[in-house]
């Protein structure tokens, strides 16, 4: 929802009511007598403080715009490029959604979505060698599910329960779980080429360290023969 900031405008009949109380009594009595004063004082006050609860205050809620987004220059990589481009889109739609439906279990699917599509663009955006990884995440699986949440939006607008818009949500409500968990392979599977990097290098540390005895205790190198040669074997 974009965020909003109220206004109150208090009401004016209040101070209206009172002045108008003294110069009713001011017409009907003499002011100069002070328990005329008194008495014309105690009226005014009493016509403010119904008039004050009777009339309500003004409130007006005024949208506050959200602070301008600053253009992200291209990398001059068009297909990554339009990637940043599809993807600002598709995360803007997600929060729309997520406003617009009102089943809180979809609000939170869409919410993980969200945060794991940002998370899927930023590993290719800073690694576009990856690229390649997520073009059918772009191309089929991302707008299919946009597809999805919007025919159940648009179907629980209607506030109808028949037989297809219910079917049909049941449906959406039922592969959401599936369409997060198959999101979050996803974007495991972009760190697959790292993982196997890390491997390599605390492998090859370990022999290292094994050969120099700075192993320690955490570690112990053994050493098994053949006839062929010899073989490190190392135990965590």
């Amino acid at each position: 929802m974009p965020n909003t900031v109220k206004k109150v405008r208090k009401s004016a009949a209040p101070f209206y009511g009172a002045a108008a109380a003294w110069v009713v009594y001011a017409l009907a009595f003499d002011l100069y007598r002070w328990n005329h004063f008194v008495f014309a004082a105690l009226l005014s006050a009493g016509v403010f403080l119904l008039l004050r609860g009777v009339c309500r205050d003004e409130v007006t809620e005024i949208p506050v715009p959200d602070p301008p987004r600053e253009e992200e220059k291209p990398t001059g990589n068009a297909e990554l490029d339009k990637m940043i481009s599809d993807g600002r889109k598709a995360v803007s739609e997600m929060k729309r959604l997520d406003d617009a439906i009102e089943d809180e279990k979809i609000s939170a699917d869409i919410r993980r979505l969200e945060t794991v599509c940002q998370q899927i663009f930023q590993q290719v955006k800073a690694d576009p060698a990856k690229l390649p990884q997520i073009r059918r995440f772009m191309d089929y699986y991302l707008p299919t599910t946009l597809k999805l949440l919007n025919a159940y939006d648009r179907m629980d607008a209607t506030g109808v329960a028949g037989e297809n818009i219910t079917g049909t949500k049941e449906r959406v409500e039922s592969i959401m779980g599936t369409i997060v968990s198959a999101f979050e392979k996803q974007l495991d599977s972009l760190f697959g080429a790292d993982a196997m990097d890390i491997s390599t290098d605390i492998s090859v540390l370990e022999t290292m360290l094994a050969r120099e005895g700075l192993a320690g205790e955490h570690m112990e190198a053994q050493s098994t023969k053949d006839a062929g040669g010899s073989d490190i074997r190392l135990e965590l």
